[in-house]
């Protein structure tokens, strides 16, 4: 069995650099067939200087899209070889211009030749191929551009191991992981305040007796995230979503997100209109969150905490 059988998608990037080595292979000998003394990673540069004349590295980098120190490094083995003339016509030396040189010119006519054929052969291979490489790379870059690999096994990732999360309702064994969650991140952007202590040493009390509710997350059967849901008495507002918590070691498995439209969605069967919070524009994955959730800013409300410079809401009727 060949070998990316066994391995599936995730040798991709084997698989690619594989190919570009047996493209690259094939390159030098192609130089080599037609006499001329090149080597196949100079051709982006070559191609740019051939097309556009004199440009500075950093122009050279962004067109073709290589690092800078990558172009520097082919800039110097191709003045080495007498085809690129540093600094050419630079009227400040010290600026990094550089161009063809006379022998680099010659060479340009002389790759024309076989530029025609490598481009013949190409389309010889596209046509005999069931798909069209060259149009699938091109779609491929656009689509990464949009959304990196590592942004798509991020997700990937998350999705699988939100499957493992389960939001269950607050007993009195959660109380320890309700306050300790909570302590944790208060206690490393802010002080703990008074209204703190009242909801997290007394939960039942202060929230369930009063008509609210607690969510406690639990991935794997352990409790890593908490959120509550504060009856308020406020003509605005029946409830408050607050207190919400997660564990760092269970950071990126989406147990925010998904407490978040729990807790939302219990606030819809209690038939409140609208959910309301406070927090802080410094927490900003949390406010990443809560915009995410559909939260919205709204101004004017005072508020127990002195930590809370941004107060938001959330139309549960959309």
């Amino acid at each position: 069995m060949n070998f990316f059988d066994k391995t599936g998608k995730m040798a991709l990037g084997s698989r690619m650099r594989l190919l570009t080595s047996k493209m690259t292979d094939d390159a030098a000998k192609i130089y080599e067939l037609y006499n001329v003394e090149f080597s196949p990673k100079w051709f982006p540069v070559f191609f740019v200087l051939g097309e556009d004349g004199e440009k500075t590295i950093t122009e050279i980098a962004e067109e073709i899209g290589h690092s800078q120190p990558s172009v520097t490094k082919i800039i110097k083995e191709m003045v080495a070889a007498g085809v690129v003339a540093a600094n050419a016509g630079a009227a400040d030396k010290r600026t990094n211009v550089v161009g063809l040189s006379e022998k680099g010119k010659q060479l340009s006519e002389k790759l024309k030749v076989q530029l025609l054929d490598v481009e013949a052969a190409v389309e010889t291979l596209i046509a005999e191929a069931r798909h069209n490489l060259w149009e699938a790379v091109a779609e491929w870059e656009f689509l990464l551009d949009q959304k990196t690999l590592l942004r798509r096994v991020t997700e990937e990732k998350k999705n699988r191991e939100s499957k493992a999360v389960q939001i269950v309702p607050y007993e009195r064994k959660y109380q320890s992981v309700f306050k300790s969650l909570n302590e944790e991140w208060i206690s490393t952007y802010f002080t703990m305040e008074e209204a703190d202590y009242k909801a997290l040493d007394n939960p039942e009390t202060y929230i369930i007796e009063k008509g609210g509710q607690i969510l406690v997350a639990l991935y794997n059967d352990e409790p890593l995230g908490v959120c509550a849901l504060i009856k308020m008495d406020d003509p605005d507002y029946d409830f408050e979503m607050a207190k919400m918590a997660v564990s760092p070691k269970a950071q990126g498995k989406n147990i925010g997100w998904l407490l978040g439209c729990a807790v939302a969605e219990a606030a819809r069967q209690l038939g409140a209109k609208k959910l309301y919070l406070e927090s802080n524009t410094l927490l900003k994955p949390a406010i990443n969150l809560y915009h995410k959730l559909g939260f919205k800013k709204v101004v004017g409300r005072s508020t127990p905490y002195e930590r809370c410079n941004i107060q938001m809401e959330l139309n549960l009727n959309q």
